[in-house]
């Protein structure tokens, strides 16, 4: 009987030390995959190479996340989680259903999975444009200032435009700070790229001073602003979204004292909502190890170890590509190309051998070969139908 008693103790520690050594291994390969590196897969290497010739100043690390692709895409494939404007293709949309053009927001709809395998391949982003959306955002002193910052804001309201705004009451303020300024001292209070508080601005309220998140005139949100959509959750109401952001702007929402001293809340200045905003987006994202556009839209690496794909700054499924655009010129017009700018690119295990198509071009594209090709031509595109004799 003791020898019985000995066999199952001696069986139940040897279990208890493989489950240990599981765990401990399982918890080394997470963590070796969510480290960075210099080495990408071959299927990255060509754009990347291309890319290192032609800016010889720019750093680039592959993200190696160590999540399965499909098991990615079933995450983020989840109906109102990634939305598209309701004007675009089927291609573009959810088609189930009881699914197929509800609007989620004011002219927003569910995307179908393809669009969320095209933005969520990095491998379609890997030019001189796109690969903003890789950017790494903290702040730089040596590149941002209010002169580069203008630039980025150029064929906007707020290029070099003095800030004013309205008070609870009616009264208007006039600063003697242009956007500019209040934008650079956002970047350096919360250690954001001020590019990027530039570019986000310009994404989420457009180019006009008169879009409601930042009039200050909405019924019941008088003297409230809020540059960069925050807490402007999705709503089928009349102007939900842009209430849900102002509500945030007002009280945070029901958080907590310290919580809006952090994020200077309310934001009854146009300078409180620039700054306290900023705050915001380095400590809730930044700061967490989603410090590019694409880890704030797509919430597939946690410094912090936590549960993943929830945390993500907004449901456009082609924000990241849409605002690697605006970043890009604030730097093309800035002559700042050549510069030193670091990128951070994920690659995710059992990746499709080819990139993902974009839902803008169907199969009914392709020949029976598999093989289309595009040109755009103003006159007259003359192609031989085999090799030319040079004989």
């Amino acid at each position: 009987m003791k020898k019985s008693k000995i066999i199952l103790l001696t069986i139940i520690i040897l279990v208890a030390i493989f489950l240990l050594l599981f765990a401990v291994f399982s918890k080394d390969t997470a963590e070796e995959g969510m480290k960075l590196s210099s080495d990408f897969p071959a299927s990255y290497k060509p754009y990347i190479d291309e890319l290192k010739k032609k800016y010889p100043n720019w750093e680039f690390k592959a993200l190696y996340t160590n999540l399965d692709w499909k098991y990615v895409i079933d995450q983020e494939n989840i109906y109102g989680k990634n939305l598209v404007p309701k004007s675009y293709s089927d291609n573009w949309k959810n088609t189930k259903p009881g699914e197929y053009n509800v609007e989620i927001d004011a002219g927003w709809v569910d995307c179908s999975r393809a669009a969320v395998e095209f933005a969520m391949d990095s491998r379609n982003f890997l030019n001189d444009v796109r690969i903003f959306q890789f950017e790494e955002l903290s702040y730089n002193s040596s590149t941002n200032s209010t002169s580069n910052i203008e630039k980025i804001l150029y064929g906007t309201e707020f290029y070099n435009r003095i800030v004013e705004y309205k008070t609870a009451s009616g009264s208007n303020i006039v600063m003697t700070e242009k956007y500019s300024d209040l934008i650079l001292k956002a970047a350096k209070t919360s250690q954001v790229s001020g590019f990027h508080l530039a570019s986000r601005i310009k994404q989420e309220v457009g180019p006009f001073l008169s879009h409601s998140s930042i009039s200050g005139t909405v019924a019941g949100y008088e003297g409230l602003y809020n540059f960069y959509n925050i807490g402007a959750t999705s709503s089928s109401e009349p102007m939900g979204a842009i209430k849900n952001g102002l509500q945030y702007a007002k009280d945070g929402k029901g958080a907590s004292t310290a919580t809006k001293n952090k994020y200077l809340i309310p934001w009854n200045t146009k300078e409180r909502a620039i700054t306290g905003g900023g705050i915001f987006i380095g400590s809730s994202y930044i700061n967490l190890g989603q410090d590019t556009i694409y880890l704030q839209k797509f919430h597939v690496s946690d410094k912090n170890g936590g549960e993943l794909f929830w945390h993500q700054y907004m449901t456009n499924v082609l924000a990241p590509y849409s605002e690697s655009k605006l970043i890009y010129n604030g730097y093309s017009n800035s002559n700042m190309l050549d510069s030193s700018i670091s990128f951070v690119i994920p690659v995710y295990n059992n990746m499709p051998e080819l990139p993902c198509t974009s839902p803008a071009i169907s199969s009914s594209d392709y020949t029976t070969d598999n093989t289309k090709v595009y040109a755009d031509v103003t006159t007259t595109l003359n192609v031989r139908s085999g090799p030319r004799n040079f004989l």
